[in-house]
C-alpha cells in the first residue's frame, strides 16, 4: 500500500475538542484535500447564511402557537444588495412600516414593557432555526414577572439599531433584537440578543447590552435567557442599560455548590 502524501498535525487529536480549524495537516505546501473541501463548503454554507430569505410566514404561524402576537415591518433596505451595501438603510424603518406602526399605537394605546424585535441580519438560519425555542424558554421564565409584551415584530433587512425605533414607537421600556450574526466558517446559524433599556432613535452600541453565540453548538437557549431575564430586572431597578450594566449573573451549575460563573471558577 502506498504512503498518503499528506502529513498529519501531530496535535490532531485537540481537534476533538473545537470546532475551530486547528492541526490539518498538510500535503506539501498545502492543505490536504478533504480539509480543503470542508472548508470551501463551510464558506458556501456562511454564503447561503446571508443570502437566503427569512420565511416570516412559517414563524409568524409558529410564534402564534406559543400565544405571540405579531407584525410584519420592513427596513429602509429595499433589498438584500442594498442591506449589505448600506447599513445605515437597515438601522432605520422604511417610511410606510413607521406608518403602519403609529397607526397601530394610535388605534391601540396600549402600554408596554418589552418590545421583542427579530431581524434577518446576516443569517436568516440563525433566525428560522433558533428563534421559537428560544422565545419559548424565555416565556418560561418571563411569566413570574408580569412584565406585558408588545406583538413581536419582524424586521426584513433590519439591522440592530431599528429596535430603537420600534420600541420607541411602541412606548416600551425595553427592547430586545435576535438577530442573524454574521455567520463564521464553522457558526453559520449563530443568534445575537441585543437589550436595551429606554430605547430611542440616535442610541449608540454603548447603550445596549449583548448575549452572542445562541446555538445549539454555542450558549444554549435556557442560559441565554437566564442572562437576559437577569439584566432585564437590574435594567428596571437601575433605570439604565449598556456599558453601566455588568452581566454578574450567576448561572445555577449541576453540582451541590449552588450558583456559579464559570470564569471564577479555578480562581
Amino acid at each position: 500500500m502506498s504512503k498518503s502524501p499528506a502529513t498529519q498535525n501531530e496535535w490532531q487529536h485537540l481537534r476533538n475538542h473545537t470546532p475551530a480549524r486547528i492541526a490539518l495537516g498538510r500535503a506539501g505546501t498545502s492543505l490536504p484535500t478533504e480539509p480543503s473541501l470542508d472548508f470551501q463548503f463551510a464558506h458556501a454554507l456562511a454564503r447561503d447564511a446571508v443570502h437566503t430569505a427569512l420565511d416570516i410566514q412559517q414563524l409568524a404561524a409558529n410564534l402564534q402557537q406559543l400565544g405571540l402576537d405579531s407584525l410584519q415591518l420592513k427596513s429602509a433596505a429595499i433589498d438584500r444588495d442594498t442591506y449589505l451595501q448600506r447599513p445605515d438603510y437597515g438601522r432605520k424603518l422604511h417610511e410606510d412600516s413607521d406608518v403602519f406602526l403609529r397607526n397601530y399605537v394610535s388605534e391601540r394605546k396600549e402600554a408596554f414593557d418589552l418590545a421583542i424585535v427579530v431581524a434577518d441580519g446576516l443569517s436568516a438560519l440563525a433566525i428560522q432555526r433558533h428563534t421559537v425555542p428560544f422565545l419559548q424558554r424565555l416565556l418560561e421564565n418571563f411569566k413570574e414577572e408580569g412584565w406585558s409584551v408588545a406583538p413581536v415584530c419582524f424586521v426584513q433587512q433590519g439591522r440592530v439599531a431599528v429596535a430603537d425605533q420600534v420600541g420607541e414607537i411602541l412606548g416600551a421600556k425595553m427592547t430586545v433584537i435576535l438577530i442573524g450574526e454574521r455567520p463564521g466558517l464553522s457558526s453559520p446559524d449563530s443568534l445575537g440578543l441585543y437589550f436595551t433599556y429606554g430605547p430611542k432613535v440616535g442610541l449608540t452600541d454603548a447603550s445596549r447590552n449583548c448575549i452572542s453565540n445562541v446555538r445549539l453548538e454555542g450558549l444554549p437557549y435556557g442560559t441565554a435567557a437566564f442572562r437576559l431575564m437577569y439584566l432585564m430586572r437590574e435594567a428596571c431597578k437601575r433605570q439604565l442599560s449598556g456599558v453601566d450594566l455588568k452581566d454578574e449573573a450567576e448561572i445555577p451549575t449541576l453540582d451541590d455548590q449552588g450558583a456559579g460563573n464559570f470564569l471564577l471558577d479555578n480562581f
